[in-house]
Formats: structure tokens, sequence, C-alpha cells
């Protein structure tokens, strides 16, 4: 367990990394965001975009199972076992360079987000 994990800024930090992720496998795979977050299962192309979002959320954001279960509505051995899963098929070279394209956007847009703003003098 993360020492930060009792700050309530950072679960909040967190879970808005997981929802990011979420949100861009959704736009990815054009999947409705209601259909991912749904309690049950779903279709199997619903199920691979949660997994992956999981996934990407642990892989890009290093949240934890646990964290990232609670965000997603799951258990922490269900985010474990999709992680498996995502991590056995990056073996397909089409899949590899779409996860590289997806979390190399995902921290480029978290860093630039967290990036101190600099403000311009007004003459």
């Amino acid at each position: 367990m993360n020492a930060n994990d009792g700050n309530p800024d950072h679960s909040i930090r967190q879970a808005a990394l997981a929802r990011l992720a979420e949100v861009a496998v959704a736009a990815m795979t054009r999947a409705p965001l209601m259909n991912l977050r749904g309690s049950n299962r779903g279709r199997l192309p619903i199920a691979r975009a949660r997994q992956t979002a999981m996934y990407l959320a642990h892989v890009a954001f290093g949240l934890s199972f646990i964290r990232i279960g609670i965000c997603f509505g799951r258990d922490r051995t269900t985010v474990r076992h999709a992680c498996a899963l995502i991590e056995d098929r990056r073996d397909d070279p089409a899949l590899e360079l779409g996860l590289n394209a997806i979390e190399a956007g995902l921290l480029a847009l978290t860093q630039a987000l967290s990036a101190p703003v600099k403000m311009e003098a007004r003459s």
C-alpha cells in the first residue's frame, strides 16, 4: 500500500487518472463509456475495453490493483486478471502499437496538465 493512499487529494488524483484511462480507451474503441462503467461484464468488446483501461491505469499511472478496483467498481483480483489478459495479448504487434500510443498520449497529457502555468506579463 502506498503511503499517500490515506491522503484524500491523492485518492482523488488516482481516481481522475483511472477515469482518464477509461475515457481514452472508450474514445479509441468507440465503446460507450456507460457500458464500460456497467456493473455487469458486458459483451467481449466492452469487457476488453474495460480490461485495457484497467491495464493502462496500472501500467501508465502505477495505480495499485486495489485502487483500480475501487475506481472501476471491481475486485482487485478482477483487475489483476484483466492486466494479465492484456499483457498476454501484447504479442500482437497492432495491439502493442496501439497500447504504446495510448500510454504515451496519457503520460504526455498528464505531464502537460501538471506543469506549472506561466503567467505572461501584461504591458
